[in-house]
Parts: structure tokens; sequence; C-alpha cells
């Protein structure tokens, strides 16, 4: 097995060894092999292959940290065709909180929300992805993909 070095925040690192010894994990690499599997398969989901999706993307940051909001007002610039409707909002007294809606393939929102994830700075990132036909007449099944990430 490859031995990988990944730079990271202490109070992650600290984190993670809470995480590892409070749910019977053997250490660190057992815990980030997990969640990089999870990470990977998240976008994965046969279901939702070639269907027209709408996903809601939520991140939310220190407004102090003004790189944040500028990252994501490029992004919603950057994939205008992909953001049908985007929200800022100020939640509590130090955190904004910028919402996305989303609606295209599934490959054009799993790079809309690494970008975002890849944000420096963001404290957490959520997100649902939902097949638009699940809404109309037709609707077969319910298939429902959703997701959570958290920032740097």
């Amino acid at each position: 097995m490859a031995v990988v070095s990944v730079s990271m925040p202490e109070e992650l690192l600290n984190r993670i060894d809470e995480f590892a010894d409070e749910h019977g994990y053997t250490g660190r690499s057992e815990v980030v092999r997990e969640a990089s599997r999870n990470l990977l398969g998240e976008f994965e989901d046969a279901k939702l292959e070639d269907r027209d999706l709408m996903a809601i993307v939520t991140v939310l940051f220190n407004y102090e940290t003004t790189s944040v909001e500028e990252r994501m007002m490029h992004l919603r610039h950057e994939h205008e065709r992909l953001v049908a409707s985007n929200f800022h909002s100020h939640v509590g007294p130090h955190y904004c909180m910028e919402l996305f809606v989303l609606e295209g393939s599934l490959a054009d929102i799993s790079t809309f929300v690494g970008k975002v994830r890849a944000t420096k700075d963001t404290l957490t990132v959520d997100y649902s992805v939902m097949p638009v036909d699940e809404f109309g007449p037709g609707a077969i099944e319910s298939d429902h993909g959703h997701g959570h990430g958290h920032g740097n």
C-alpha cells in the first residue's frame, strides 16, 4: 500500500484522531481511506447518470474572510449556465451562507461542488442532488443522492 503525506490543519487532525478513537478505527489512515472512498463514490451513482439534475449547495463561511465570498462570486459567473439561482444571507453575527441552486448534468454538478469544497476557509459545504424528472407527472421512482462535506 502506498504511503501519502497530506497537509491539514491541526484542528482537523485532532478531530480525525478523536473520531478514530470513538468509533474503533485502527488509526488515522483507516479514517482517511474510508472518507476518501465515500467522497469518490458520492457522484458515482448510476441512477443519476444521463439525467437532468437539480442540486442545492450551501456554503457557510466567516464573513471576515472576504476571499471566500469573492471565490463564490467567481464560481457563480464561471458556471453561469449551471447556476439557476444564487442567494447570499447573513447568519448570526459573524457568518455568511451562500446558497446555489444548480440545474445540469452529474459531471457539471460534481465539478462545481468540488471547486466549492476546494475553496480555502469554507466552514461547511452541504449539498443534495435529485433528478428533475421526479417532479413531473412521469416520475418513475425516487432516486435521491445526498452528500455532505466540510470545508478545509
